[in-house]
Protein backbone atom coordinates (compact mmCIF):
# COMPACT_ATOMS: atom_id res chain seq x y z
CA UNK A 1 0.00 0.00 0.00
CA UNK A 2 1.28 3.52 -1.22
CA UNK A 3 1.07 6.49 0.56
CA UNK A 4 2.38 10.20 -0.22
CA UNK A 5 3.49 13.07 2.17
CA UNK A 6 3.51 16.53 -0.10
CA UNK A 7 5.53 18.74 2.25
CA UNK A 8 6.70 20.72 -0.68
CA UNK A 9 3.36 22.11 -2.46
CA UNK A 10 3.47 22.73 -6.05
CA UNK A 11 1.86 20.59 -7.77
CA UNK A 12 3.08 17.24 -6.06
CA UNK A 13 -0.84 16.16 -4.53
CA UNK A 14 -1.31 16.25 -8.06
CA UNK A 15 1.86 13.82 -9.16
CA UNK A 16 0.41 11.57 -6.24
CA UNK A 17 -2.88 11.17 -7.75
CA UNK A 18 -1.14 10.47 -11.21
CA UNK A 19 1.19 8.08 -9.55
CA UNK A 20 -1.97 6.38 -8.39
CA UNK A 21 -1.88 7.01 -4.95
CA UNK A 22 -5.42 6.94 -3.50
CA UNK A 23 -6.55 10.13 -1.65
CA UNK A 24 -6.98 8.51 1.63
CA UNK A 25 -3.54 7.67 1.22
CA UNK A 26 -2.11 11.41 0.52
CA UNK A 27 -1.48 14.02 3.11
CA UNK A 28 -0.44 17.70 2.85
CA UNK A 29 1.44 19.80 4.87
CA UNK A 30 1.20 22.62 2.37
CA UNK A 31 -1.30 22.79 -0.61
CA UNK A 32 -4.82 23.09 0.90
CA UNK A 33 -6.07 24.63 -2.26
CA UNK A 34 -5.24 21.39 -3.53
CA UNK A 35 -6.36 19.36 -0.75
CA UNK A 36 -9.76 20.59 -0.88
CA UNK A 37 -9.60 20.42 -4.66
CA UNK A 38 -8.82 16.65 -4.28
CA UNK A 39 -10.43 15.56 -1.15
CA UNK A 40 -6.81 15.02 0.56
CA UNK A 41 -5.86 14.87 4.24
CA UNK A 42 -4.18 18.03 5.66
CA UNK A 43 -3.23 16.49 8.88
CA UNK A 44 -1.90 17.50 10.99
CA UNK A 45 -2.69 20.56 9.71
CA UNK A 46 -0.86 24.44 9.36
CA UNK A 47 0.24 24.51 13.14
CA UNK A 48 -0.06 21.12 14.19
CA UNK A 49 2.64 18.78 15.14
CA UNK A 50 2.42 14.82 15.42
CA UNK A 51 2.56 13.72 18.81
CA UNK A 52 4.82 11.56 20.72
CA UNK A 53 2.75 8.15 19.58
CA UNK A 54 2.53 8.96 16.30
CA UNK A 55 6.36 9.45 16.32
CA UNK A 56 6.96 6.27 18.14
CA UNK A 57 4.94 4.51 15.08
CA UNK A 58 7.03 6.38 12.72
CA UNK A 59 10.21 5.47 14.30
CA UNK A 60 9.37 1.81 14.83
CA UNK A 61 8.30 1.18 10.96
CA UNK A 62 11.74 2.43 9.97
CA UNK A 63 13.46 0.08 12.47
CA UNK A 64 11.39 -2.76 10.98
CA UNK A 65 12.33 -2.08 7.29
CA UNK A 66 8.88 -1.10 6.26
CA UNK A 67 8.99 2.58 5.98
CA UNK A 68 11.88 3.92 4.48
CA UNK A 69 13.22 7.64 4.22
CA UNK A 70 15.94 8.33 1.73
CA UNK A 71 18.55 10.53 3.01
CA UNK A 72 20.28 13.36 0.35
CA UNK A 73 23.18 14.34 2.36
CA UNK A 74 24.10 14.86 5.52
CA UNK A 75 26.19 18.11 6.38
CA UNK A 76 27.83 18.70 9.91
CA UNK A 77 26.11 21.70 12.03
CA UNK A 78 29.28 23.76 10.77
CA UNK A 79 28.01 23.41 7.52
CA UNK A 80 24.39 24.50 7.72
CA UNK A 81 24.85 27.33 4.94
CA UNK A 82 25.88 24.67 2.68
CA UNK A 83 22.28 22.57 3.27
CA UNK A 84 20.41 25.48 2.90
CA UNK A 85 21.99 26.04 -0.53
CA UNK A 86 21.10 22.86 -1.19
CA UNK A 87 17.26 22.90 -0.09
CA UNK A 88 16.99 25.66 -1.82
CA UNK A 89 18.01 23.96 -4.80
CA UNK A 90 14.75 22.13 -4.88
CA UNK A 91 16.30 18.97 -6.52
CA UNK A 92 17.12 16.89 -3.88
CA UNK A 93 15.79 13.56 -3.84
CA UNK A 94 15.35 12.73 -0.42
CA UNK A 95 16.01 14.47 3.11
CA UNK A 96 18.46 16.72 4.08
CA UNK A 97 19.86 15.93 7.45
CA UNK A 98 21.99 18.47 9.84
CA UNK A 99 24.41 16.43 12.43
CA UNK A 100 25.42 18.08 15.37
Amino acid sequence: MHAFIDAHGDGYVELALALGVATDRIDTLIDFPAAAKHGVKTEPGPNGRPGAEVLAELAELIADGHLEVPIANVYPLAQVRQAYTELERRHTHGKIVQRP
